[in-house]
């Protein structure tokens, strides 16, 4: 793995939405149009959370169409045959470097392979060996983990392997120097998910 050219500090991250634990199909594409319409946005990660095999197909599939549509890359968490299946864009694999083995083997280099669930510089150099497009600090919903944002300045600061820095409860447009940021709680239990996602954008052209 090499040494990167640093970034310049004001470069604005590029937006990472995660959908909401749970997201009904019926009635979330709907709101989900209305934020990819607010803001761009380079990625989209079909959240698995507690859903059944059959559900969180049903919801990907419909994700994968409109996000698709939207111009950005839509993931699925760690279901590599069912990315396959649906023509999704890649997987974020959150089970370890033996699942993004496999993933990078069967999708890449067609697909995108993320690597997420990473707690230490260790996690986070083996996962950076490995063919993987980015690295992903922080979890996927929840509150602000100050180890996730300086794990993530420091690999930013450091490697070539693109970093998304996660912050579930973000409400402003603070990345830590990550190409990425990935946006998912406060987004969606926003009075107004698109507003609330156009106003992150925004607050980037104010600090370029």
């Amino acid at each position: 793995m090499s040494t990167r050219v640093e970034y310049p500090e004001a470069m604005a991250p590029q937006l990472y939405l995660i959908t909401p634990a749970a997201a009904d199909p019926e009635s979330f594409p709907a709101l989900l149009m209305s934020v990819l319409s607010a803001a761009e946005i380079s990625a989209l990660l079909v959240r698995r959370g507690e859903l059944a095999d059959a559900a969180y197909a049903a919801l990907a599939g419909k994700i994968v169409n409109i996000g698709q549509g939207a111009g950005c890359a839509v993931l699925l968490e760690n279901d590599t045959a069912l990315a396959k299946k649906l023509g999704a864009d890649g997987v974020h694999v959150t089970t370890g470097s033996k699942d993004a083995k496999a993933a990078i083997a069967a999708l890449k280099p067609a697909a995108i392979v993320g690597a997420g669930n990473i707690t230490s510089r260790h996690d986070a150099m083996t996962m950076g060996e490995l063919d993987v497009d980015y690295v992903f600090f922080g979890p996927l919903h929840g509150p602000t983990d100050a180890a996730a944002a300086d794990l993530a300045q420091w690999w930013a600061e450091t490697f070539e392997i693109p970093a998304v820095f996660s912050d579930p409860a973000a409400t402003s447009g603070l990345h830590h120097g990550a190409e990425f940021l990935a946006l998912s709680d406060s987004i969606w239990s926003a009075p107004s998910p698109a507003a609330a996602i156009a106003a992150i954008a925004a607050s980037f052209e104010e600090t370029a």
